[in-house]
């Protein structure tokens, strides 16, 4: 069997869809770091449609540590299927990824991309973890890799690092302005991508800070689509769709949603025209998102995997744990998120869950648990808390992260631990109780 690249492109079946332009000869006007399987199959999907009607947006994708990726898709011409699931499986080969480097090894030509004066958006999906935020939100300084960049900044290897000896170039080479997006689940994401990088180049080059203040902004946005680590059954079917090998595929669900605050230093793609949601604020649909969907998912996580399942799909099946969330959405979830259409929101996402196709693992979303319960738990407890409503099903929730994350470590410990739980948890007896409690 081939592999799918360029010239192989004209033998995939009528029925999968391909690139309808020109995308040889498209430039590349928005950098990616973290070239993970969401962002392939999520946002470049958007940009993809853009190109379509012409532009130079092509993306250069960026692995801030692992050379996998973008050597899979360097041997196929950059191109990557999307398989999205729903009743029927759905094929498309995407071009909009132009082009891929792996940063530890290609140092220069990362820094020429982000100061590049054809480089006008910059979007990251490096995950909560990716931002080195502590338990307060701000910037960790006490973390290896943001200590070591601030030692090394012209060599850095975190994303805040990167980020900011990007500018740095780019102020010196030319001073253009710049948008930096960030599309990973975190409240604010934006606002806090910001202070990061401020407070990281207070500490390098405060020389810089009129001018990051002047020319770069940051869009708080909400990303929003099912996509799982790929499998090997995953890649069979799609080698089977298109009678090609695609080391590089990924796979989504249908549903798909990108919310941007209409905040912009220049030229940007037409994403508007393609479905993305350009709004003045985007609070509403992050909150939904982080603390209905994200929220339940965890729980599925953290009771789900006890019980032996694997996926997202068995454990909502699982008429206990489903009834759990329909109560936790409704008596606890609602009442913090009021007057935002909680419920409604939640039947959608119900639905979404129980796709029978698509095998999101439980695991998976288990990773990194301390940031996730931290940005889709705890705001919910310390609302409910300064109301009166209830926290019972949050609590059980923390309680098995807890369970997960430090097995026999006692919970009353973990309780008084400043880097897992923050002061309105710590120094609130109904809260701790609450947690000590759960079962």
């Amino acid at each position: 069997m081939g592999r799918l690249n360029r010239e192989t492109l004209a033998r995939l079946p009528a029925d999968v869809r391909r690139p309808d332009y020109d995308f040889q000869n498209v430039g590349v006007g928005n950098v990616h770091l973290g070239l993970g399987a969401f962002h392939r199959a999520h946002q470049a999907m958007f940009t993809e449609d853009v190109l379509s009607g012409g532009g130079d947006w092509g993306i250069l994708g960026v692995s801030l540590r692992h050379p996998a990726v973008p050597e899979a898709l360097a041997a196929q011409d950059h191109l990557y299927t999307v398989e999205t699931l729903a009743s029927s499986e759905d094929y498309r080969v995407v071009a909009a990824v132009r082009a891929s480097l792996c940063a530890p090894a290609h140092r220069a030509g990362l820094e020429d991309a982000l100061a590049s004066p054809q480089t006008h958006i910059v979007t990251l999906t490096v995950t909560e973890k990716g931002y080195c935020l502590g338990a307060d939100g701000a910037l960790d300084f006490t973390r290896p890799e943001i200590s070591r960049d601030l030692e090394f900044p012209n060599e850095p290897n975190s994303t805040i690092g990167w980020i900011a000896h990007g500018l740095a170039v780019r102020a010196t080479r030319h001073g253009r302005p710049i948008t930096i997006i960030s599309c990973d689940n975190l409240q604010a994401n934006g606002t806090r991508l910001r202070d990061a990088v401020t407070a990281f180049t207070e500490r390098s080059r405060p020389d810089l800070l009129s001018w990051l203040e002047d020319n770069v902004v940051f869009p708080r946005t909400v990303v929003d689509c099912i996509a799982p680590a790929v499998t090997d059954t995953a890649r069979s079917r799609v080698a089977q769709a298109l009678g090609l090998e695609d080391r590089a595929c990924v796979q989504r669900e249908a549903f798909s949603q990108w919310v941007i605050e209409n905040r912009f230093a220049g030229p940007r793609p037409a994403w508007d025209r393609v479905g993305v949601q350009i709004v003045d604020d985007v609070d509403a649909y992050g909150r939904l998102k982080l603390h209905v969907l994200n929220a339940c998912h965890c729980a599925l996580a953290y009771l789900g995997l006890p019980r032996g399942y694997t996926f997202v799909r068995e454990a909502i099946a699982d008429a206990e744990l489903a009834r759990f969330l329909d109560e936790l959405v409704s008596i606890e979830i609602a009442p913090a998120l009021h007057p935002l259409p909680v419920l409604d929101y939640w039947r959608t996402v119900r639905a979404r869950f129980a796709i029978p196709r698509i095998d999101y693992r439980l695991s998976q979303i288990a990773e990194d648990g301390s940031l996730k319960v931290a940005e889709r738990i705890f705001p919910l407890m310390i609302a409910n808390a300064a109301t009166g409503a209830p926290v019972r099903s949050l609590a059980r929730i923390v309680r098995g992260w807890l369970e997960s994350a430090f097995g026999e470590t006692p919970v009353r410990s973990a309780l008084d631990d400043p880097t897992l739980f923050p002061l309105p948890i710590r120094e609130n007896a109904s809260l701790r109780s609450a947690i000590l409690e759960a079962a």
